[in-house]
């Protein structure tokens, strides 16, 4: 069966990338946050996974107001980025992967999970922002993706308790499929940053460390709160701790914090690093 090595959290902050294609990841700004990443791609680099479930948030690129799926997942052989209006030079595509990709489809829907199975897709730097990361210079075409799209944008929103259940069922997937692919799982954005409202710029790093410790052994409790909580405690855009809980519903019950990193603020957000390895 497939194996799942560990979940690895990250921000996917658009100006990442645009730092990244300017070769700004050592000034002053900038240094505090890229520092939290090495010991990220070493882990990567030793354990060479085979393919990257991406949980993500869609920023109105693909999915705008007039469509906006709970949940989503793409089924396609490659993904391409569009440009939001930062300038950034294009991207290479992402690698898709399209047999676990439908094997987990048949594992959500027999599981009572509504999905929008994307055949094609367009994805935005909630996704490719993480992929630059681990593989500076744009070198993750080695690395099969399946991408997975989760509302935090526009309300009704799911909830922090059923976004976890998700990243269950999506764990029972993987283990059940013929095969020894190794996979790694990211929980993408946040952590609490607002970026508009009377609140702008708002954070709570109280709050966002409780996540990360509570996360790691507990992650049960984090699905207690209801997105309300999350927006109170959070900000308008803490809500995506809802694919920090996915990535970890993956994961096992018990899992080996290797790496953490917290750096704060970097573009109005909290960004948080965590690397956890699977202890079955």
């Amino acid at each position: 069966m497939a194996q799942v090595l560990g979940g690895i959290t990250t921000s996917h902050i658009p100006a990442i990338g645009m730092a990244m294609d300017r070769h700004e990841e050592d000034t002053p700004y900038w240094k505090p946050f890229f520092d939290g990443y090495p010991p990220v791609r070493a882990w990567l680099e030793a354990q060479q996974p085979d393919i990257a479930v991406v949980f993500y948030n869609d920023h109105g690129l693909e999915f705008f107001l007039d469509k906006k799926p709970t949940f989503a997942i793409g089924t396609a052989p490659q993904y391409h980025n569009a440009d939001e209006g930062w300038g950034i030079k294009p991207i290479p595509p992402v690698t898709g992967e399209t047999e676990l990709s439908w094997h987990l489809v048949n594992q959500l829907i027999d599981d009572e999970f509504d999905m929008t199975v994307c055949q094609e897709l367009r994805v935005d730097h909630g996704l490719t922002v993480p992929l630059s990361l681990m593989w500076p210079g744009n070198r993750y075409q080695h690395i099969k993706v399946i991408p997975v799209c989760i509302n935090c944008e526009r309300h009704p929103m799911p909830s922090p308790k059923r976004c976890y259940k998700l990243g269950q069922s999506i764990g029972r997937g993987i283990r059940s499929f013929a095969g020894d692919q190794k996979v790694v799982v990211f929980g993408t954005g946040g952590l609490s940053h607002q970026l508009d409202g009377e609140r702008a710029g708002f954070i709570n790093k109280a709050f966002d460390q409780y996540c990360m410790d509570t996360l790691v052994g507990h992650p049960e409790e984090l699905t207690r709160l209801t997105n309300d909580d999350l927006v109170e405690k959070a900000g308008a855009q803490g809500v995506e701790l809802n694919m920090w809980l996915a990535m970890r519903g993956v994961l096992s019950e018990h899992v080996t914090e290797l790496h953490r990193h917290y750096h704060i603020p970097v573009s109005n957000t909290a960004a948080g690093v965590l690397v956890l390895e699977n202890e079955d």
